[in-house]
């Protein structure tokens, strides 16, 4: 008997399939890549500018309602709403791929150096991990970003610390699991570097689930990246940010302006769900088991 060899199953064969979870996952697959596109080109789209000339703001009418020219309609300073809106998506994009890159480039080899080492090293860097995990995420960005100031750079660092110890862990655990396999044992009985052993052996062994993870905590910078720019301590005020946008919006909201808050709060909330819908849907692709029990209910 021929024995043929498993497949795991390809992308196309996996938006194929009726599963409601794998649907949910292109819905937040194609509202990330239209956010993606917008901030990408917000300077193409917006016909306005932001504040290449702010004295021309001051000639626009302080909270128009939304129309054909001023499509969000206009703030309480006359800034016009949806290009302060395509910019806010340009400067959470920056912060966001920044913050994820650096607790994940910081993350993913300090768990694979602490599970493979063990030792001192490993009881060392679990407590420090572990302390900072026990942390609230938000609280720890905001008192950073009192000590490194404002900016895109200083935001995703604030932003960042909360989840190495996220990155660290899964890739850990992995590591600890992955090390005792017979092929890691047979390379080091051939002498292989540990440098060898973590880069060809072991690397791409134990992140299956750093994708997973790089989508949600993106989802949750939004948010952490909104909270600061509501305190005051995200981005200078002259960048457009959602965060900051939404706090100048409510002091209005109660005289019936309602477009300064609508537009930047919906268009956060879609950004966030779709990263999200789009975590949980490559949750299920890179796990097997997650697969067998969704099809199993369904």
């Amino acid at each position: 008997m021929a024995i043929t060899k498993r497949r795991l199953p390809t992308f196309l064969q996996f938006a194929k399939s009726p599963n409601l979870s794998q649907k949910l996952m292109l819905i937040g697959l194609a509202i990330t890549l239209f956010f993606i596109f917008l901030a990408f080109f917000a300077p193409v789209f917006q016909a306005w500018g932001w504040l290449q000339n702010p004295k021309d703001f001051l000639s626009n009418p302080i909270h128009e309602p939304p129309s054909a020219k001023h499509w969000f309609g206009t703030s309480r300073l006359g800034y016009d709403v949806f290009s302060r809106t395509l910019f806010g998506a340009q400067a959470a994009l920056q912060v966001v791929i920044l913050a994820t890159g650096l607790s994940m480039i910081i993350g993913v080899p300090l768990g694979m150096l602490s599970g493979y080492l063990g030792g001192k090293l490993d009881k060392v860097l679990l407590f420090i991990m572990d302390s900072i995990y026990t942390l609230p995420g938000l609280l720890l960005s905001v008192t950073l970003a009192f000590v490194v100031g404002r900016g895109i750079l200083n935001a995703a660092i604030a932003i960042s610390i909360a989840y190495i110890p996220q990155y660290y862990r899964v890739v850990r655990n992995h590591t600890v699991s992955v090390k005792t396999e017979v092929f890691i044992e047979a390379a080091q009985a051939m002498g292989a570097s540990t440098w060898v052993v973590l880069s060809r052996y072991l690397f791409f062994n134990v992140i299956q689930s750093v994708p997973v993870l790089f989508t949600l905590n993106a989802a949750d910078a939004i948010l952490v990246l909104g909270g600061l720019g509501f305190l005051g301590l995200g981005l200078p005020e002259e960048v457009a940010e959602w965060g900051h946008d939404l706090k100048q919006a409510l002091e209005a909201l109660p005289t019936g302006i309602w477009w300064t808050t609508l537009f930047p709060g919906l268009t956060m909330t879609c950004m966030v769900v779709g990263l999200s819908l789009l975590g949980e849907g490559l949750n299920e692709f890179v796990n097997p088991r997650l697969r067998r029990e969704n099809r199993i209910r369904n």
